[in-house]
């Protein structure tokens, strides 16, 4: 019985976490500075990139991905309360992050006509909690596997 309530809990917490996943989305154009943010929205094949700065558009990242990668790490953690799964997480959020932001920022200041589709996705996996999507199911596989 306290094994189903336990578990009730945890099911609550990891709920208020996607809430809090979802309120990140929702205020992040007065939260953090991107000015990607407007013109991925529209038509971008005619426009040049928009003027940026750099350390405020990298420190924006890094802030964004940051918070994301926090609440990823406790749903986790409240998902599967296995201190090896959080630690794997934990150093593939920060691998992941030094990889993209190092290619991101390449892009964007050594070419002279970058792609801008390949922008769009490396910037996505930067601003948006993919990885919990991918790591989520990756993890339950694992688990079954492990306990067959």
């Amino acid at each position: 019985m306290q094994s189903v309530q336990t578990n009730k809990k945890n099911l609550a917490i990891v709920a208020v976490l996607f809430f809090a996943l979802i309120l990140v989305r929702a205020f992040e154009s007065k939260l953090f500075y991107d000015p990607f943010l407007e013109f991925f929205h529209g038509e971008i094949q005619d426009k040049p990139l928009p003027e940026y700065d750099g350390v405020n558009l990298f420190l924006g990242l890094l802030f964004r991905y940051m918070i994301n990668s926090f609440i990823t790490v406790l749903i986790i953690y409240f998902l599967f309360k296995e201190a090896s799964i959080v630690k794997l997480t934990s150093f593939l959020l920060l691998g992941f992050f030094v990889i993209l932001i190092l290619i991101l920022f390449s892009i964007l200041n050594f070419s002279s006509q970058p792609d801008y589709l390949f922008v769009f996705y490396i910037r996505r996996f930067l601003i948006q909690p993919l990885f919990l999507i991918l790591f989520v199911p990756a993890f339950f596989y694992q688990k079954s596997v492990n306990n067959k």
